[in-house]
C-alpha cells in the first residue's frame, strides 16, 4: 500500500487498540462503527491467516447491504480483497491469490440458530437494535462459538452499535463492565471529515431533539420514558386550518373492528395539517361511507392504511379491504410492509418538533380532539413498546401511517469514504 496509512478517527483508533477480550464501539450515525469493526476483522486475518471469524447482524438485509460492501472497502484499503459467497453467507479474504480466512455471517434474530461452527473472533453489529433479552441470548450463543484454539491467540468479540437506550451494551459495557470488557464512545462529529457536508445538518433536521444525544453524540439516553409523542404540544402544534372542500385529502387509517380510526390531513406549502378525525368507525365499508358522505367523491382522496395488521385486528389491511377502498375511488398508498414502530414514532416526533426547533406538523386540535388527547396521553409500556392498554393508540397509529409514508425519518447511509494520511 506504499507508505501511506489509513486515517482513522481517534475513536476508531482507540477501539482497534483496546486490549480487551470484549470491546464495544458505541457511536452516532456515520461515526465509522461498522468500518472500524470490519477493519478489525481483516487486520486480524492478516496477522492470523486461516482462522475463521464471524460477523453477526440483526437481519440478513444488514449483512447484504452494509457488511458486504464495508468489509470489501476495509479489505481493499489494507491490500486485501474479498470473495462474497452469498449463498453460504460467507466472505473469503485474499491477499493476491493467497487465502487468508473466512468470515461466517449469521443473523441474531433467532439466537438458537447460531450453532455448528467454530470461530476465533467475532463482530456483532448494531447489537442494541435488538431487544435486550434477545441480544443477551445471541451474545451467549456467539461466545459459545469462540472455540478455535491457536497459539498466542485470545479469542474475542467486537461490538459496534448506535446507543438505543439502556439496553444490552449499556448494561454489559457501561454500567457494570467486567475486567474483560472495554468501551469506546464516539460522536458523528469525530468522523465529519469523511461525511457529506450536509450529513450532520440533515440528522438534526430529521430527528427530534431527544434523539440527537443518541444518534449524533453517541450517548446512552432513555428513549422509552414519559409520553410516546413527547414533541407534541397542543398549543405550539395547533393550527386553525380546515379543508377547503376541493383540495386533496391525505387520510391515515388504522383498522380495528368497531374502533376504526382515521386522521384527515391537507398539505399547506408541502407541510401536513391534521384537519379532521374519524373515530370508532365499525369496519372498512363504514369508513368508506363516512368519508364519502363527509368529503364527497369529486376530489383526490389518498388513504394510508396499516400495511400488515396483526392478530388483534380483524381486517388486517387485507386485499379485500384495500380493494374496498380502491373501489370507492380512493388512492391507496401502502408499502409492502410497515416501517419499524420506532421509525414511525421518530418521524412523527421529528415533524412535531425537530432538533432545530421547527414544528412542521400541525393539528387543528379543535377539530381533532380525540387525536390530540391520544397524542398527549399514550405512554411507553414496560416492554419498550408504545402502550396499547389504555386504548389511545388507534388515532396515533392512523396519523403515523401517513406521516411515516410521506415524511419518513431519513436514515443516513452508514457507509462512507475513508481517506489516507500521507
Amino acid at each position: 500500500m506504499s507508505e501511506s496509512k489509513l486515517s482513522l478517527s481517534d475513536a476508531q483508533y482507540r477501539f482497534l487498540s483496546l486490549d480487551k477480550k470484549f470491546r464495544a464501539y458505541v457511536g452516532g450515525f456515520g461515526s465509522g462503527k461498522t468500518f472500524a469493526g470490519c477493519l478489525d476483522l481483516v487486520t486480524f486475518a492478516m496477522c492470523n491467516p486461516r482462522l475463521a471469524q464471524g460477523y453477526f447482524a440483526p437481519t440478513y438485509p444488514l449483512i447484504r447491504d452494509i457488511f458486504y460492501p464495508t468489509v470489501s472497502e476495509a479489505a481493499e484499503l489494507v491490500g486485501m480483497r474479498v470473495k462474497v459467497r452469498e449463498s453460504n453467507k460467507e466472505v473469503d479474504l485474499y491477499r493476491g491469490r493467497i487465502y487468508y480466512g473466512t468470515i461466517i455471517c449469521r443473523t441474531m434474530d433467532n439466537p438458537a440458530n447460531i450453532v455448528g461452527f467454530k470461530i476465533a473472533r467475532a463482530l456483532c453489529d448494531e447489537l442494541d437494535v435488538m431487544a435486550a433479552h434477545k441480544a443477551e441470548q445471541a451474545w451467549n450463543k456467539i461466545i459459545a462459538r469462540l472455540r478455535l484454539v491457536a497459539p498466542g491467540i485470545v479469542n474475542g468479540i467486537g461490538v459496534t452499535t448506535t446507543p438505543e437506550g439502556f439496553k444490552f451494551t449499556y448494561q454489559r459495557f457501561k454500567k457494570s463492565p467486567g475486567a474483560s470488557y472495554g468501551l469506546v464512545q464516539a460522536s458523528t462529529y469525530e468522523n465529519a471529515a469523511y461525511l457529506p457536508p450536509d450529513y450532520i445538518s440533515s440528522l438534526r433536521e430529521s430527528y427530534p431533539g431527544q434523539l440527537i444525544d443518541a444518534y449524533l453524540m453517541g450517548e446512552f439516553v432513555n428513549l422509552n420514558s414519559g409520553t410516546v409523542y413527547n414533541q407534541f404540544d397542543r398549543k405550539l402544534n395547533h393550527c386553525n386550518d380546515v379543508e377547503d372542500g376541493h383540495e386533496p385529502l391525505f387520510i391515515g387509517m388504522d383498522f380495528n373492528v368497531g374502533k376504526m380510526a382515521a386522521v384527515v390531513h391537507v398539505k399547506r406549502e408541502g407541510q401536513p395539517r391534521a384537519v379532521d378525525e374519524i373515530i370508532n368507525g365499525y369496519d372498512t365499508p363504514d369508513m368508506v361511507r363516512i368519508i364519502t358522505e363527509r368529503y364527497g367523491t369529486d376530489r383526490s382522496i389518498m388513504i394510508y392504511p396499516d400495511a400488515s395488521g396483526n392478530s388483534r385486528k380483524s381486517v388486517n389491511a387485507s386485499k379485500t379491504d384495500i380493494g374496498t377502498l380502491e373501489q370507492a375511488g380512493f388512492t391507496v398508498c401502502v408499502d409492502l410492509s410497515n416501517p419499524p414502530v420506532k421509525d414511525r414514532i421518530n418521524a412523527m416526533n421529528a415533524m412535531f418538533c425537530n432538533a432545530g426547533g421547527e414544528r412542521r406538523y400541525l393539528v387543528n386540535t379543535d377539530r381533532c380532539p380525540t387525536y390530540t388527547e391520544c397524542l398527549e396521553q399514550q405512554v411507553w409500556a414496560a416492554n419498550g413498546e408504545p402502550d396499547k392498554s389504555a386504548d389511545n393508540d388507534h388515532p396515533n397509529d392512523a396519523g403515523g401511517y401517513f406521516i411515516a409514508h410521506d415524511y419518513p425519518v431519513i436514515k443516513p447511509v452508514t457507509r462512507f469514504e475513508i481517506g489516507f494520511a500521507l
